[in-house]
């Protein structure tokens, strides 16, 4: 009777630690880029109410996230610097946009109210180079007829890891300035000659809070979460436009997924009156062989669910859904590029 029990209590015991272990292994792992990871943790906590699976999101930036990938260490990675075609081919990778955003200026002045300061690339990239080195410089001021400037220091605040937010915010500056190219140039990570670092969207934006006089760029939910001063910025077509969802939806609207190799697009410096130029999408970076396809496929339904049911989620953050259109492709890239160890396309 005694044995019979303890060979019970063993089957239960053995028992809950498979079921355990099972609820475990149903959580999703991902790490990457900070730049969507607001929304991405909305989107991870509602599809955990509606399936009951989590998803772990490591936001370590995009460098980070490439690195791990190609580790193997997570289900996939996240970059807002899509991959070379050549890199996913030479790595077995694949990657498609998830999330599209702005990254802004944001800056620390009293009595300057969001979006009142306007700022062109050239000055920017001044800024950054640290050729002006003060907020009433003549360059800004030129630009700002009627704004009080301070007799100030700007103390300017970078990105201190490996980041496709300043992939975007980089790229954006060699798009549209040619000794910025030459001297710092576009990538996740340069050597800015001049400023402080601050890891992930969320230290610039602490910096760019704590000091008065600083200068930086962020993610706009970054901005907006934490009550930062933003600037307007001069795009292409030389209209000064503020950051929000349309301003973001109408540089995206120029941008053709169908025609990017690896879907590799980026999205700054679109032309349109209303493009914001800043604009990026964030991509998801997965094995084109699944080791366990259940977990490919799990990946994929998570965003499935997402671009079906987060597009209010993403637009309440100011971020951008991505087209009807666009989702088609993507899900079709699924269906072809995404398969198990026997060859079987897990979509």
């Amino acid at each position: 009777m005694r044995s019979n029990q303890l060979l019970k209590n063993v089957s239960g015991l053995v028992t809950g630690l498979v079921l355990a272990l099972s609820a475990n292994a149903a959580d999703l792992t991902g790490a990457g880029a900070t730049f969507p990871y607001p929304i991405y943790s909305k989107w991870a906590e509602a599809y955990k109410a509606a399936t009951g699976i989590g998803l772990n999101y490591q936001s370590i930036g995009s460098g980070g996230g490439i690195r791990q990938i190609k580790a193997k260490t997570v289900d996939f990675g996240a970059s807002d610097m899509p991959l070379k075609q050549d890199e996913l081919e030479k790595e077995g990778l694949t990657q498609f946009p998830a999330i599209i955003g702005g990254v802004v200026p944001v800056f620390n002045l009293e009595g300057i109210a969001a979006g009142q300061l306007r700022l062109t690339a050239d000055v920017v990239a001044a800024i950054y180079l640290g050729k002006i080195t003060k907020w009433n410089a003549p360059e800004i001021a030129a630009l700002n007829k009627g704004v009080k400037l301070p007799d100030l220091e700007i103390t300017v605040v970078h990105r201190a890891d490996g980041s496709g937010t300043t992939f975007l915010w980089t790229d954006f500056l060699s798009k549209t300035n040619a000794e910025f190219k030459t001297t710092v140039g576009s990538g996740t990570a340069v050597k800015w000659p001049v400023g402080v670092g601050g890891k992930g969207n969320e230290g610039v934006a602490a910096n760019v809070q704590r000091v008065k006089g600083s200068f930086g760029y962020v993610e706009y939910a970054f901005a907006k979460k934490n009550k930062i001063t933003h600037a307007a910025l001069k795009n292409r077509d030389g209209e000064f436009v503020q950051p929000d969802d349309d301003t973001f939806k109408a540089a995206a609207s120029h941008g053709d997924w169908a025609g990017a190799p690896g879907m590799e697009l980026v999205l700054t410096n679109q032309v349109g009156k209303d493009s914001w130029p800043a604009t990026g999408a964030s991509f998801i970076i997965m094995h084109k062989t699944q080791a366990d396809g259940a977990t490919g496929q799990a990946v994929l339904k998570f965003f499935d669910w997402a671009f079906k049911n987060g597009a209010s989620m993403a637009t309440d953050l100011d971020y951008v859904p991505l087209p009807a259109a666009t989702v088609k492709l993507v899900q079709e890239s699924w269906k072809t590029k995404i398969k198990d160890a026997n060859g079987k396309a897990v979509w």
